[in-house]
This record gives C-alpha cells, structure tokens and sequence, in this order.
C-alpha cells in the first residue's frame, strides 16, 4: 500500500480532482495572455539580472574582508576564510518578476561586521569594483528601520537590505546553505529579523505550496489583476506582493492538482467567501519559542493584532500579519474587485469571455468618484522631495481612517500610486502656486522622465511585516515627532544652487566695440521644484449637504510637519479637494476619456414653465453636489 500523499495547508484539500483537458485549454490560454500583457522578460534580461547579482555576491565577499581587516587586522585566519552572501527575496525568488522589475537584496554577514561598516564600506565598493558607470542613483538610508542601500546597477533597480547572524563567528562556505533555521534569529534585533525574514518567508511560501510551476502562472495572473484594479501596496492600506502571494498560495494548497486556471478561478470565489477577521494560514502558528523577543501574531494577547480586518499572516517563525495596513474602505474597495473577478472568471471558463477582460485596468479616475482629495508634498531638492514625500505617502493611510469616521463620508479609497510631477518657475509666488496644485508650471513629459508618472509599484515584501503598537509601519527617516503649530505650510526661500547663479559675461576689450556689463540683460534664475500627489476619492453618504474635512486635514498636516523630518526651508504639504472634472491631464491614459463638467441648463423665466416651478427647483437643490471644504 501507497503512502497518503502529504497534506500542506492547515486543513484537507477541497478537492483533488485531476484537471479535464477544458481547463487544460484555458491554462494555455491564459499564459499566452499573460505573455501578451507583457508580464515575461527576455532570457537576455533575466541573464543579465543572474550576471548583476554574480557581482553583488563578489562585491559582498570583498567587503566582509575588508570588515574584517578593520575589525581584527592580525587576525589572518579570520581574513582568509571571510565571506558574506547574497540572497534575493519578493517577487524575484518567488519567480514571477517581470520587465522592469527590481530585485529585492539581502547582505547576510558575520557577527564580527557592523551596520556602521556596512554604509561606510559598501557604497565605496560599488563603485570601484562595479564596471564604470554602471552604479547610478546611489543612496544610502542608514536611518531606516531597515537599514537599506538603493541603487541602479546597470539599469536594474536594487534594494539592498543587511544583516549581521549574531549565532555565526563565519559564514558557511556551503552554496546551499540557507537561512531557515530559527536559531539564526537569536540575538537579532527587531529590524534585523524583518531583514531576514524578507528571504525566510519567501522560501517558505514556496515551500508550502504543492506546484511551484501552477503557483507561479497563477500569481502572476492576480499580481497583474491587483496592479490593473489599483489594490496593490501595502502602503496604501491594500495587500501587497507577499499577501497575494499567500492568498495564492492558500488556494493552491486548497486544490493542489487544480491547474493555473482554476486556481485563478478558485482564488475569486474562495476570497470573496472568506469568513473575514478568520486569518489566512499556510500553517500552523509556531507559538512557545524563544528564540527571538519579536512578538508572534496572537489575538488572543494583543489587542492591536484583534484590530486585523483581512490577516493574512506570514509562516517563517516569528509569524506577523502583513496586512495590518488594511481599512474599511480599502477592504470594501477589494470585495467589490473580488465580486467582479468571480463574475469575469466563471464566463472566461465557460468559454465566454477572454482572459484579457480579467486584466481591464481601473476606473479610479475616470469613472470611480465626483470628489477626491489630493495629498501635494514639495521639495526644492529632488533629495529633498524623495525623503518628504517618501514619509508623507506613509502617513495616507492615517488620514483615510480619519476620513472614514466623518459622518457624511461612505468610502475613502485611496489611490495606489502617487504621481511624481517637476515644475519650474521664477518667483516664490510662484512656488505657492505650484503648492496649491497649479501645473502651469510642469515641465513637459518629453523635458524630463520622472514627471508626471505613477510611482513604480511599492516595495512592500518587508515593509509588510514592519508594525509598531498602534498599527502604523515604521518608515524610513522617521525620527521622534515633537509639537510646533503650523497651520499653513508654505515652501521657504533657499539660496540658489551654484550652478543657477547668473554669471556676467566680461566685456570685450576692444576699443571700437567695448560693452558695457549693464547694457548685457542677466537671465533670470529658474527655481525647480518637485512634487508628488496622492489621490484619494470621496464617496458620501446619500443626501450629504456639507462635508467640512478643515478637521481632518489640519489634524494631518500637524503630524507630519511636526516631525523632525520636515524642513520647512524646503519642504511643503497642502490638501486640496479636485472635482472629477478638474483632474489633471497626466492621471488619465491615451483612449481613456477625462471626466466633463455638468452643463448647467439656463433658466427659463417665462410664465407657467414648469422648469421653473416649485418641484423643479427643490429637484435641483437635491441634486446639487454638497460643498467641500478642505483646502489648506
């Protein structure tokens, strides 16, 4: 007698049904759709991704000797054998990156090497051993929780996390030798389990799942249908890569000879059915190790972990939820999107529709609200504005939850991306307008790459797992927040940068044809300001008739200028509200069509027309759109 087959997931398979050749049909045709939306890369590119991370992994070894030397110079042994290694984590060891995507890094090192090395040595090792000009957008953040370098590396976008196993005097020198075991947490700070945990988890997801090959087709469908319908970052309150991925990987477990089709399938109905607050397990919580002080995902002790509306908790031991982040309107916003996937799945497998109406992007803009608030942070710097509106852009999701308690508010979504815009101008004047969200002054697309366009998708497959008491994830440069009044937020005035200094020409010095410096016009400076907006639609109550957020919005503006972060000489925030109609240009894609102002009809003044009876005008006051205050 046969073994009984290996049971993963914390419940039995629904069902083991051996697929028919129909749904064999429709996996076909769903990975041809797949290929067609642009979701695969070139052998060449992934290559090339293989031969960048071959240099990190030598880059790394020379800097833990070079750690080495300066930790224990007459210590020859320890320099010898001294070695670091480089793991992936995200959507690149999961299998399911595509054209564009970054690779999410991690420095694993001996004890005897420090943080401190690690952002004093590694950066200068970059660029010396790296081929010349292929490190671009260098930058260190050695004040994030988890410390991290970001860079380009020939045109591959790179995160690169640390940390130091505190358990291991040296490194294996064994290339199969991986970081499961929990006895490689002990002794790790907080930041730095979460470090570790970006490559635990994401092994163990693999792990649990019965298919890798089925698994991979099926999250590269619903990671491209979360992007398309906008509910993709975990920053913004939505699920993020490593919580699809174990929905994912749940439905797999749930149906493990299913084929990618219908998994895709399953995964609507049985999300959309999920009895909610119930979390989402691939298995059993390790409870009772001591291993680390990181806290384990438990309800039943903490009261904050009893506040999940959609948990969804990792397996790597210390288990955490990673989707904390998730609200009412957000998880409102996912049902709807779930409802609409069960619908369009079932046709598709019946032969009735094409995968590619699964894949049909959003109508946030165009078709989603007639109210919206935009989030504008500003910076005079382009370095300036990165780690503004980095930290605002961590703080949306605090104002949404203080919108959704206002009376007359429904459903406060927010928008997933936020739009990167530079302007140019000449007086500070100016500049204020450009706060307030005049795009008179926006440089053209053709003028400058990083404007008008969505931010690239949020890295959250460690931020995911990043929590504090009351919920809100530690951000990068987020020092102590201390209490200055400030009402309105106005961008300083800085001295010019020395390359915008007007120089004055010498005159020539030529007797027939001298010129006089105050005859030659000096050409005016140009100021460079960068912002980025944050949108997020309104839906009110039925028979709202005034919707005051002057509350809301100050109360916002007060924690995040109050931070540290915030330097008022160059930094700016304001709120605005916008009609669908008064939307800027560059939300809206070409084909897309931008909302239009309602004509008012002109009043009729003649006798006895019943436009301009009693009925008609009470009709027209309770259709009239309810005033919103919350410019500041």
């Amino acid at each position: 007698m046969s073994n009984p087959e290996h049971t993963l997931g914390v419940t039995p398979p629904i069902s083991t049904a051996l697929p028919t050749d129909s749904e064999k049909r429709q996996t076909d045709a769903l990975l041809k759709e797949l290929r067609a939306q642009g979701t695969f890369e070139s052998q060449a590119e992934t290559d090339k991704r293989w031969a960048v991370l071959a240099d990190l992994q030598r880059i790394t070894n020379e800097f833990v000797k070079r750690a080495a030397q300066e930790s224990e110079p007459h210590n020859s042994i320890l320099i010898r054998d001294a070695r670091g290694r480089i793991f992936t984590y995200g959507s690149f060891r999961l299998g399911v990156y595509g054209p564009g995507s970054d690779i999410d890094t991690l420095v694993v090192v001996p004890k005897y090497v420090t943080v401190k090395q690690y952002f004093e040595i590694f950066p200068k090792l970059l660029e010396e051993m790296a081929p010349p000009g292929a490190i671009t957008d260098l930058t260190p953040v050695p004040e994030a929780f988890v410390p991290i370098i970001k860079f380009e590396y020939s045109g591959i976008s790179i995160d690169l996390i640390f940390c130091s196993i505190q358990s291991l005097r040296q490194l294996p020198d064994d290339k199969e030798w991986n970081l499961n075991s929990n006895n490689l947490l002990r002794g790790l700070s907080e930041n730095e389990v979460r470090s570790l945990n970006g490559t635990r988890v994401t092994d163990e997801i693999l792990a649990l799942v019965p298919e890798e090959k089925t698994f991979k087709l099926a999250l590269r469908a619903i990671k491209l249908w979360a992007q398309r319908r906008a509910i993709y970052a975990n920053i913004m309150g939505y699920p993020g890569g490593v919580a699809w991925a174990m929905l994912v990987a749940r439905v797999c477990q749930l149906y493990p000879k299913a084929t990618g089709a219908v998994v895709v399938r399953k995964f609507f109905t049985i999300m959309l059915n999920w009895p909610w607050p119930l979390p989402v397990l691939l298995k059993n919580i390790e409870y009772n190790q001591s291993i680390t002080r990181v806290a384990v995902w438990n309800p039943k002790i903490y009261p904050s972990d009893r506040n999940h509306k959609m948990p969804i908790i990792t397996p790597s031991y210390p288990s955490m939820c990673a989707t904390h982040n998730v609200g009412r309107s957000s998880m409102a916003v996912i049902q709807q999107e779930l409802e609409r996937g069960v619908q369009i799945a079932e046709e598709i497998m019946l032969g009735k529709r094409p995968w590619k109406d699964l894949f049909e992007k959003h109508t946030f803009f165009t078709n989603g609200f007639k109210f919206y608030l935009t989030v504008i942070s500003s910076g005079r710097t382009k370095e300036a504005q990165n780690t503004w509106s980095g930290f605002v852009e961590s703080r949306v999701r605090v104002l949404v939850q203080k919108l959704e308690l206002h009376p007359s508010i429904a459903l406060a979504r927010p928008f997933n991306k936020g739009y990167d815009r530079v302007h140019r101008c000449k007086t500070d004047a100016q500049v204020e307008e450009i706060q307030t969200g005049n795009l008179s002054y926006m440089v053209k697309p053709t003028d400058t790459a990083t404007n008008g366009n969505a931010k690239n998708e949020s890295k959250v497959e460690v931020k995911a797992e990043i929590k504090t008491e009351d919920g809100v994830a530690p951000d990068p440069a987020v020092p102590a927040v201390k209490e200055e009044p400030n009402d309105v937020v106005h961008l300083g005035t800085v001295p010019l940068k020395p390359e915008e200094t007007p120089v004055k020409p010498e005159a020539k010095d030529e007797d027939d044809d001298k010129v006089k410096l105050a005859d030659i016009p000096e050409k005016e400076p140009e100021i460079e300001i960068y912002t980025t907006n944050h949108y997020i639609g309104l839906q009110l109550v039925e028979k709202a008739k005034s919707l005051d957020l002057s509350r809301e919005v100050d109360d916002f503006k007060a924690m995040c200028t109050s931070n540290d972060i915030f330097k008022a000489e160059l930094m700016g925030l304001t709120i605005q509200h916008v009609r669908n109609f008064d939307l800027p240009d560059d939300v809206f894609e070409p084909g897309e069509t931008k909302p239009v102002k309602p004509v008012k009809k002109k009043k009729r003044m003649a006798e006895g027309d019943p436009a301009n009876g009693p009925m008609a005008k009470r009709q027209q006051m309770a259709t009239a759109p309810p005033p919103i205050k919350s410019e500041h």
